[in-house]
């Protein structure tokens, strides 16, 4: 890269750290920062919307599905540009795309009533593509874009510490996105959906700012080392280093589908029951407020045991993750299914907050670990393709699980299986690559 500072007044070099601890900080707020086009924050709008627009929760949930798997066909794209261009354009442009997915979202109704007077018909028809079309520019830009810049531009700058360096990364993110449905339930109540759209996509155009200062693609731009060690210390580590794989080198691996499979369950399972949260705890005859605040237990749990996997996973063989991934998920998978039981509730707290956490440490640290740093973002845009694509699914699985069979509960049918497939599958995973 010509100019690694292009716009900016921040010299890497020049800092009286290693810039790499910056980067934590500005990468762990750009992931909270992907919230409006996270399922976590679009869940506390779903009535809103859904109500201003008139759409049914099955209509509703197929925009979401079809806006969501729209974006999975560009973020493999996405992450081949990723190891073109690095983390800082891409993000930048991703804060952009964000900040105009959610001015959008906020004019979907007076946008909606435009197209009813122009084609003089009031069609659900109309309102469906505006929404998916919505849809697509929010996750693609939030949850897929912006989230995989962050989180690779951590991982590049640290090496034998990814692991520490993603606890720290994890803490942050897991009390963020806790929280986030609690302060977007509060601008909702006070200013309206419309207003507190229009708020957010203030705030990211403030920190596309922050992104082009800031953020900065890998440390060899600067003739800095990973971890900020002396360049004796990394080329030694280069040495005893196992080669970078190629996207289509690690297809070939039973390790990256089963961890792509894995991490997907949680993307389908926690987006599902992020979507309905109001109306699963409705069931139960709990409140939505008090439906909301089952999220601050959950990243409890989700905290705890992400700081013991990320400081394990320096030195621990990861293939024990996958195993405890699967019994978190049959845990939560229960848990839904005997919700209306005390110990379901507890299940389901428990099982989501392991696999949660374990997520955040196998998304983060197995990529770079297993495969290498030069093909990254071709590697992660991909896996990312598969979480966005099961995130996609779920709200509309969940909501015909609930209005054809009566209970959300018994979306389990259909985990339990994918969970025994990927408890088999993974008995034949090697140890090393």
């Amino acid at each position: 890269m010509k100019n690694p500072n292009k716009f900016s007044f921040i010299d890497p070099k020049k800092w009286p750290f290693y810039y790499g601890y910056v980067l934590l900080f500005f990468g762990s707020i750009g992931i909270l920062f992907s919230v409006p086009g996270q399922t976590v924050g679009v869940s506390v709008f779903t009535d809103p919307i859904k109500n201003a627009l008139h759409l049914s929760r099955n209509q509703f949930s197929n925009a979401y599905m079809i806006g969501t798997l729209l974006s999975a066909f560009f973020i493999t794209k996405a992450g081949f540009l990723f190891d073109k261009v690095g983390a800082r354009i891409i993000a930048f442009f991703a804060v952009l795309g964000l900040s105009l997915a959610v001015f959008s979202m906020s004019f979907s109704e007076a946008v909606n009533t435009f197209i009813f007077s122009v084609f003089k018909t009031k069609s659900w028809v109309f309102t469906f593509v505006l929404l998916s079309l919505l849809f697509f520019l929010l996750r693609f830009f939030g949850q897929g874009v912006l989230t995989m810049a962050s989180r690779n531009m951590i991982m590049m700058w640290f090496t034998k510490n990814r692991g520490k360096i993603n606890s720290i990364s994890s803490i942050t993110i897991s009390l963020g996105f806790s929280s986030a449905p609690i302060l977007l339930n509060f601008l909702n109540d006070t200013y309206g959906w419309e207003l507190s759209w229009q708020i957010l996509g203030v705030i990211l155009v403030f920190f596309s700012i922050v992104v082009i200062q800031f953020y900065r693609n890998k440390p060899e731009d600067f003739n800095l080392f990973p971890d900020g060690v002396s360049a004796a210390v990394t080329l030694q580590r280069k040495a005893n280093e196992e080669k970078s794989f190629t996207l289509q080198e690690a297809k070939q691996t039973r390790a990256f589908w089963m961890f792509a499979l894995a991490l997907s369950f949680n993307s389908f399972f926690f987006t599902g029951f992020t979507f309905h949260i109001v109306s699963i705890f409705k069931e139960q005859l709990y409140t939505k407020d008090q439906a909301i605040a089952v999220f601050l237990p959950i990243s409890v749990v989700a905290i705890i045991v992400s700081i013991i996997g990320n400081i394990l996973s320096d030195y621990s063989n990861h293939k024990n993750y996958l195993f405890i991934m699967i019994f978190s998920g049959l845990l939560a998978s229960l848990g839904l299914f005997f919700l209306s039981e005390n110990v379901g509730f507890y299940m389901l707290i428990v099982g989501l907050g392991a696999y949660a956490g374990l997520f955040g440490v196998v998304n983060a640290v197995t990529w770079p670990k297993y495969f290498g740093r030069k093909h990254l973002g071709a590697i992660t845009g991909k896996v990312t393709s598969f979480l966005v694509i099961a995130s996609a699914i779920a709200p509309s699985l969940f909501s015909y699980f609930f209005t054809l069979l009566g209970s959300y509960g018994k979306i389990s049918y259909l985990t339990i299986p994918y969970l025994l497939f990927l408890f088999l599958g993974s008995l034949q995973f090697k140890k090393t690559i």
